[in-house]
């Protein structure tokens, strides 16, 4: 047989698909079938979240001290869920949901018009007459940390405290994955929305800084102006936020392990939308501008605690990985570098391998498609292919629960006010190499109600982009390595 013949071809062929199916089999094979959800436990959640007490709990639960003094180990921050924050107003907590889940449908717009205008190759100029606006007339009106759920209030994003400027000024701040700018709210306000903290006062502190016109990070905002000599920003999302103010430099504080600074960010004089009880926004994405980019991180991981949770747990800058993290390869997209992608190769429930062609996975030379893990998303979504066919296969699964009425884009739900916990199949993500993360039943069999309630926390979408949201992130941390090009997943690492 020929070097290079089409016989020659095919046996590698078969050789390294044989290979890859034995490999993935033995995957499966160690993954259990079915995994147990405490029905009771979950519900009880949804009566401490309403019941929840911000004021008692930060009275317990002292806000972090700070240091001038790097640390030689990683930068931490504690995360934190929203309503440590700031209470819900709603009553129950079904209305709770409704509301949480109408902010998550404008994360996901607002990250899909992202990925359009990159593609398109357009930058969000429509919105400049805003900023143009506001600089002809002045407003005049391994780092680590603690980390929170956002889920409460605002579009599902989690929280860190850390300190801005010199001398510190603790702030909470929205952390968020899908974002590359910083920026906080600023004195004077044109137009600010309440926020926990006291709003920041640039003139309190000595490090304040504004950056010129011609400077780098001017020059790298997608939207900017100029004023006598210093820059201008504006920031929209697709949910139709925005930010606008001050591009300025300052120190950022990570509680007790060190200070950064020269860090570019925003100080936003007219800000709208989805941010109640944040004092403003930490990007960690993968763009020029983001934190993780500016102190040139080597890693960056965050674990999100329950969304119903009081708990808190970390993010970590240049922290080692954890040992037994399962890795995928962290991909990007040429036409877009904030979104981190993520190599998935498949999905299996029960055991089972669904049917899903790769290529509903993949990002195409266009910059369309592809799989992103965003801490900002609260529901998973996939393209509806992939969706039908994981719905499809855990309604098989659990064909002795009882069915009950869809709720907002979940299709499928359970009547569980019978139960105390419920067997149901397992629900697993794949990977190259054979490695495979089976996530608890929980993080993705949710309460809707208080009643008993539960659906598949999963949707549909037409978008060409599969987003992991942070519903299915909870509880595992989530290590992106910039030097070694993977994404780790490690469970019960929080």
């Amino acid at each position: 047989m020929a070097d290079g013949g089409p016989g020659f071809c095919f046996f590698w062929a078969v050789f390294f698909a044989y290979f890859f199916c034995v490999a993935l089999s033995r995957s499966l094979i160690e993954i259990p079938k079915t995994t147990v959800l405490d029905v009771s436990a979950s519900l009880q959640k949804t009566h401490n979240v309403l019941s929840f007490n911000p004021e008692a709990f930060q009275t317990l639960h002292p806000k972090e001290q700070t240091t001038t003094e790097p640390s030689l180990a990683s930068l931490v921050l504690s995360i934190h869920p929203r309503h440590t924050l700031h209470k819900p107003t709603h009553t129950d907590y079904k209305t709770l949901t409704l509301a949480r889940l109408k902010r998550d449908a404008a994360r996901v717009r607002s990250l899909n018009t992202k990925v359009d205008l990159a593609v398109k190759g357009i930058k969000k100029s429509d919105l400049k007459p805003l900023l143009m606006e506001n600089a002809v007339q002045p407003s005049s009106k391994d780092l680590e940390g603690p980390v929170i759920s956002g889920m409460s209030q605002g579009s599902g994003e989690y929280f860190s405290r850390l300190g801005i400027g010199v001398p510190a000024k603790q702030l909470y701040m929205v952390i968020d994955t899908g974002s590359d700018v910083n920026w906080v709210q600023c004195a004077p306000c044109t137009d600010c929305y309440d926020q926990a903290d006291p709003i920041y006062e640039p003139s309190s502190s000595s490090s304040y800084s504004p950056l010129s016109c011609d400077s780098e990070q001017c020059k790298s905002l997608d939207v900017s102006a100029c004023r006598n000599g210093s820059c201008l920003y504006q920031v929209s999302y697709g949910d139709g936020s925005y930010t606008v103010g001050d591009f300025v430099t300052e120190t950022i504080t990570f509680g007790n392990s060190g200070a950064v600074n020269n860090i570019a960010l925003g100080c936003g004089h007219d800000n709208e939308g989805l941010f109640i009880g944040a004092a403003g926004l930490i990007g960690l994405g993968g763009g020029s501008l983001s934190f993780p980019s500016q102190i040139k991180a080597s890693s960056l991981s965050y674990c999100l605690v329950d969304r119903d949770s009081s708990s808190s747990s970390t993010l970590e800058f240049d922290a080692p990985e954890p040992s037994d993290a399962v890795t995928a390869p962290l991909l990007r997209n040429t036409q877009l570098d904030t979104f981190y992608y993520v190599g998935l190769t498949g999905i299996s429930v029960g055991g089972e391998l669904l049917s899903i062609p790769p290529s509903l996975f993949a990002v195409d030379e266009s910059g369309n498609g592809g799989v992103i893990v965003d801490s900002g998303t609260a529901v998973t979504r996939l393209k509806t292919e992939a969706y039908n066919s994981l719905r499809d296969a855990f309604v098989k699964g659990t064909g002795d629960l009882p069915s009950t009425s869809g709720v907002a884009l979940f299709d499928t739900c359970y009547d569980l006010s019978s139960k105390t916990s419920v067997e149901v199949p397992t629900v697993t993500f794949h990977f190259p190499g054979g490695k495979s993360l089976p996530l608890p039943a929980k993080n993705y069999l949710v309460p809707v109600d208080s009643q008993g309630t539960f659906c598949f926390a999963f949707a549909p979408t037409s978008s060409a982009l599969s987003i992991i949201g942070n519903i299915q992130q909870q509880g595992t941390r989530v290590s992106v390595d910039f030097q070694k090009s993977v994404v780790g997943f490690s469970p019960s690492k929080c």
